[in-house]
This record gives structure tokens, C-alpha cells and sequence, in this order.
């Protein structure tokens, strides 16, 4: 006679809640840690007014402070992306920290606009090494989800900057609102420790080139999307304020909020369309995101109403937070692990090129 055991089932630890927790730890990270980096892009645009009176210098001249932060953006982007793949995200993080202090310290200590202007330079060549360690912290889950995140943080903090510069330079002058990619510190040990430690790598090198880049499928046609939409929005961070305050009368710190409010309404919205984007394939998205910037650019430029500037405003944050977000995973894809770094880098030197010509544009119209 054979007798049967009750064969009790063993619960299975429910791992999905906590598996969900670290990923959105990894996403809210960089994204926290790029945010204030992006700050340094628009901080200044209603703060140039007061700059340029402490100077001694024209407006025109005053807005060097903004482009010289995209050029340096430019130009640190390249830099930083090697000293990530000599000794990984964390070797990154640490040269940022040191950069951003550096550059900060200077423009706190700047009585002449040469001396602010490097200052803002080296500020931003940290800043530069934020963001790609930002998105390469963001590359290891494989998904675009991840850099849609850290990309909408850069938007934030690329908006929210309009609002906190005008209110920080009214409460301890202009120069705290060149400074203000210094609250990237404030994550910098937790990005640490996601990020490990530096290592250097010692064995050969994997033979990856920019030309390996460019010429991989698709790269060359997202990265120019990317600088068209980049170039619309960061005039507009630039201009619309400006042609906002024109036809309503309002104070810096006044149109600071609506400003950036309106494209932090826009940067967040884009989260719908990086969801949409596998669904309506590649060439809807990026027919989307064009046809987005154009109208943002002559609602902005044209419009005699002040509403319709704001929605401009919000429609250009839309399209780049969103284009950032899909167009990372479209430029890189199939590029490799040994290629993956430096195809992130290139493509948001395409990024950082709008944030220098967009705000000489605006100027120079």
C-alpha cells in the first residue's frame, strides 16, 4: 500500500517589488544627478541683465555666459567619454565633481566677464561629464526606457533653470545663478556607489572610432534630428523669456515661473511619447518630433500672444526631451558594447552642439 505526501507548495519570494524598487533607483539616480547640470544651460538667460550691469559689458556680450556653457558642453562631451572608457562611469563622476567645483569657484570670484567666462567653461565641461555619465549609468538596462528618464531630468532641470535663476540671482545676485550645476553634488556619493569604483582598464583597446559611428545605420540620421531639435529648443530657453516679458511687462522671477513651467508641462508629456514611439515606428516619431519643433519655433518667434510663446515653450521641451529619449536608442543601437560609449558620446555632442549655436542664434536675431 503506498501512501501519498502532501507536497506543501514553497511560496516564492515576491522579488518583482523589490527588482522594481532598483530599477527605479537606477533611473531616478541619473536623473537626479543630471538635473541641476542641465540647470547651467538656461540659469542664466534672465540673469544676463544684471551681469551685464556689474560687468561693464553689453547684453550681447553678457550672453557669452550661456553660449560659452555649450561650447564647453562641446567640448568636454569627447573628453569626458574617453575618461569613461579608461576608467568607467564612477572615474567619470569623480573628474565632474572636481570640474564643476572648480568652475563654480571661479565665477563666484569673477570681477571682469573673461574671468566669469572661463569660469563657466570649466563649469561646463563638468557639467558635460554629468551627462554622460548620467546616460551611461542609464545604458546598462538595455532598454530606451531608462534614458527617457534621465533624459526627462535633463529637461527638468534645463527648465526648472529659468525659474531658479531669475529667483537665485534676486536673492544673492547673478553670479549664484552661474553656480547653479554645483546641486549636482548633492547625489554625487550614492551615484558613486551605482556607478562602482574606477577601474582602470588595462587590456587592449577595442578599436572603436568615430568613423565606426558615424557610419554605423541610422546614427547620422538621429544625431542631426537631435541638433535641429536641440538648437529650436535652446534658443527658445534664450528668446522666449525675453519676447514673453516684452509683451506682458512681467519681472524676471515672474517669467521665470510661467517660462518654466510651461516646458517642465512639455519635458514631462514627452514621457507619453517615448512610450508611443515603438508603436508608431521610426518614421512617425521622428516626423512627430520635427513637425513638434517647427511649430514651437513660430509660435514662439511670431505669435503676438503671450500664451501662445508659453506653448511654443512647452511644445520645443516636448519634442527634445522626447527626441532625446527615443533618438539615444535609435543612434546606438547595434553599435556593440565596445561601441556603445562612444556612439552615447557623439550623440549627445550633437545634443550639446544646439545648446551652444541655439543660444548665439537667439542673441544674434
Amino acid at each position: 500500500m503506498t501512501t501519498t505526501k502532501a507536497v506543501k507548495a514553497t511560496p516564492v519570494p515576491a522579488r518583482e517589488p523589490a527588482r522594481a524598487a532598483v530599477t527605479l533607483r537606477r533611473a531616478l539616480l541619473p536623473a537626479l544627478f543630471v538635473a541641476p547640470a542641465s540647470m547651467g544651460v538656461s540659469g542664466p538667460s534672465l540673469a544676463l541683465p544684471d551681469a551685464a550691469r556689474e560687468l561693464g559689458v553689453s547684453a550681447g556680450s553678457a550672453a557669452w555666459l550661456m553660449t560659452v556653457f555649450g561650447v564647453g558642453m562641446a567640448v568636454g562631451t569627447p573628453l569626458l567619454s574617453a575618461t569613461a572608457g579608461r576608467r568607467g562611469p564612477g572615474g567619470t563622476v569623480r573628474a565632474s565633481g572636481v570640474l564643476l567645483v572648480l568652475g563654480a569657484a571661479l565665477v563666484l570670484v569673477a570681477g571682469s566677464l573673461p574671468l566669469a567666462v572661463a569660469g563657466r567653461a570649466v563649469e561646463a565641461v563638468g557639467a558635460a561629464g554629468v551627462t554622460v555619465a548620467a546616460f551611461q549609468l542609464a545604458s546598462r538596462d538595455g532598454t530606451g526606457r531608462t534614458s527617457g528618464i534621465v533624459a526627462i531630468g535633463s529637461a527638468f532641470g534645463g527648465t526648472l533653470g529659468l525659474f531658479a535663476g531669475a529667483a537665485v540671482a534676486r536673492a544673492a545676485g547673478w553670479q549664484a545663478a552661474l553656480v547653479l550645476p554645483l546641486s549636482s553634488l548633492l547625489v554625487l556619493l550614492p551615484v558613486l556607489r551605482l556607478a562602482g569604483p574606477a577601474t582602470p582598464r588595462t587590456g587592449p583597446a577595442t578599436g572603436a572610432r568615430p568613423l565606426d559611428v558615424l557610419r554605423a545605420p541610422g546614427f547620422l540620421a538621429a544625431a542631426g534630428l537631435m541638433l535641429a531639435l536641440s538648437t529650436v529648443n535652446f534658443a527658445l530657453l534664450y528668446g522666449a523669456p525675453r519676447r514673453f516679458s516684452a509683451l506682458t511687462g512681467w519681472s524676471p522671477v515672474q517669467t521665470g515661473a510661467v517660462a518654466a513651467l510651461a516646458a517642465l508641462t512639455g519635458a514631462l508629456l514627452s514621457w507619453l511619447l517615448i512610450r508611443l514611439a515603438p508603436r508608431l515606428g521610426t518614421r512617425r516619431t521622428r516626423i512627430l518630433l520635427a513637425a513638434g519643433a517647427t511649430t514651437a519655433l513660430l509660435l514662439a518667434a511670431l505669435a503676438p500672444w503671450p500664451p501662445a510663446v508659453l506653448l511654443g515653450s512647452g511644445l520645443s521641451a516636448l519634442a527634445t526631451a522626447g527626441g532625446q529619449g527615443v533618438l539615444t536608442g535609435a543612434a546606438t543601437r547595434g553599435l556593440g558594447d565596445e561601441r556603445q560609449g562612444l556612439g552615447i558620446g557623439l550623440f549627445n555632442l550633437a545634443f550639446l552642439a544646439g545648446v551652444a549655436i541655439g543660444p548665439a542664434l537667439a542673441a544674434a536675431v
